[in-house]
């Protein structure tokens, strides 16, 4: 064996011996906070007006801003003010508001990134949490982030665990919304 090959083989070996000394000791982590939040959001068809809670504002050259676009909605930009719910009741008493937008940024499947803010103004919470990711819509439950908040939030971190409790057509879709924080100051 030559001087190289047994500078290499020695390399190794203090490699594996410094990522075995660690294994077992990874940290668990555990939620500061956790509660389970719904948002119900009704998109703007042209003929929903009173009940909408979401419109398209921004559309690609073959689509419009009452119908979703084909091909995926690539290119749709959605916002909404869309009412939370402690329960998947579209009709519970509200806990604060979803505000932000979707952007349909895919051509060969349904995915959406999220940009969005929880606005929560009941005896149970007072605050803002504010969330951001990718929301691949065909996977049954997905994680995004939940980025900072103020009030009662002041300063937390986690993940969100989004899934969709229910849809009708294009028209509505409720998401059911598991918040872990991790950091809470």
């Amino acid at each position: 064996m030559g001087a190289r090959s047994l500078v290499f083989l020695l390399f190794l070996m203090l490699i594996l011996s410094f990522s075995s000394a660690y294994q077992g000791k990874k940290k668990q982590y555990k939620p500061c906070k956790q509660m389970v939040l719904y948002f119900h959001d009704v998109i703007y068809n042209g003929q929903n007006a009173a009940n909408a809670t979401s419109a398209i504002v921004g559309a690609p050259q073959w689509g419009n801003l009452t119908i979703l676009a084909d091909k995926f909605h690539f290119g749709d930009v959605v916002v909404f003010d869309d009412p939370i719910t402690l329960d998947n009741n579209f009709h519970s008493k509200p806990v604060g508001r979803a505000q932000g937008m979707y952007i349909y940024d895919t051509k060969n499947t349904f995915t959406a990134w999220l940009g969005f803010t929880f606005v929560l103004n009941s005896t149970d919470f007072q605050g803002t949490l504010n969330f951001m990711g990718a929301d691949p819509i065909m996977v049954k439950t997905r994680d995004i982030t939940v980025v900072s908040g103020t009030g009662d939030f002041f300063m937390h971190r986690g993940i969100a665990t989004i899934m969709t409790d229910a849809f009708e057509g294009e028209v509505y879709f409720r998401l059911r919304v598991d918040i872990k924080l991790y950091e809470c100051w």
